[in-house]
């Protein structure tokens, strides 16, 4: 018993392998020649592109006029006012707020609806007229939006919609659909048929298993078109440019361009109205940026 406690330090031939000696931790030098340091100062220099012209931004928000000019653009204001706020709020702010909502709003669920559909229909469906549908959806990826402008305006015209929100909201939601299709169709198809299979052995048909199987699953990646198009609506300027005039009808982005015009010379002011034109949009991002990296992953791995 005594021989059996007292291990050798090294191995020798015929040594039990449960006696050899653990291996020592990895000490700190090499702990560090394993860091990638060169992705580290990457990173590091990405987060300062990112933050500085953040922080200039909030900065020069607080100013006033006079002090923007007389000041160090990085320094923090000795006398900050919310005054530039004040006058992005007395100028029509919350209307033009209530407009974006309206158009982003509807954009968004008439694309859900009908991409969803569409999905559904692509990856359930048995007609060989769906698989030319699903190719159309790809030949939409292909198509700019500038291309397409003179046309849209003929028809929005012509249907006698030309200065309204509907006019925003019909070309937007058209231009999401494609990409909402695929990435919906991408997710639907990597439920198992199996599920289908038992729903229709319950007797189930084809509005229950959507209702009931596709829509819960399929969750995540409708969280994730949702505000991928919705940022894309909430920032577009070529349709609202085009296809407004009347200055009840401007959304954010166009009452910023707008407001940069009336008050050129006040840069606080305009750099005021894009903080708060953004802080809708970014608190939405905020609150689902993991689901919206997530979703759009998913259904890509098979």
């Amino acid at each position: 018993m005594s021989t059996l406690s007292e291990a050798p330090s090294t191995r020798t031939p015929g040594t039990p392998t449960h006696l050899k000696t653990p291996a020592a931790p990895p000490s700190r030098f090499a702990r560090l020649r394993r860091t990638n340091s060169l992705g580290a100062l990457g990173g590091l220099v990405w987060l300062v592109i990112v933050i500085v012209p953040i922080y200039w931004v909030v900065v020069t928000s607080l100013r006033t006029r006079d002090g923007f000019f007389e000041a160090n653009p990085l320094s923090i204001p000795s006398d900050p006012t919310l005054d530039n706020y004040r006058l992005v709020l007395d100028n029509g702010f919350w209307h033009y707020l209530f407009n974006s909502l309206v158009v982003t709003v509807g954009a968004t669920l008439m694309t859900l609806v009908v991409s969803f559909l569409a999905a559904y229909a692509i990856v359930r469906g048995t007609g060989k007229g769906l698989r030319w549908a699903f190719s159309v959806f790809l030949l939409g990826l292909a198509i700019p939006m500038q291309a397409t402008i003179i046309p849209i305006y003929y028809l929005i015209a012509k249907a006698q919609m030309y200065d309204t929100l509907l006019a925003l909201v019909l070309p937007s939601a058209a231009f999401a659909i494609p990409l909402t299709v695929i990435i919906l169709v991408n997710f639907l198809r990597d439920i198992p048929d199996e599920l289908y299979e038992s729903m229709r052995a319950d007797g189930a048909g084809h509005w229950r298993m959507l209702w009931n199987l596709a829509l819960p699953l399929a969750r995540p990646a409708l969280l994730t078109v949702t505000i991928y198009d919705a940022l894309n609506v909430w920032n577009g300027f070529l349709f609202p440019l085009i296809l407004t005039q009347s200055p009840d009808k401007r959304v954010l982005p166009l009452f910023v361009w707008s407001f940069q015009g009336e008050f050129t010379i006040n840069v606080p002011a305009i750099v005021a109205a894009v903080v708060l034109s953004t802080l809708p949009i970014l608190a939405l991002y905020v609150v689902g940026r993991r689901q919206l990296i997530s979703g759009m992953t998913a259904g890509f791995g098979k």
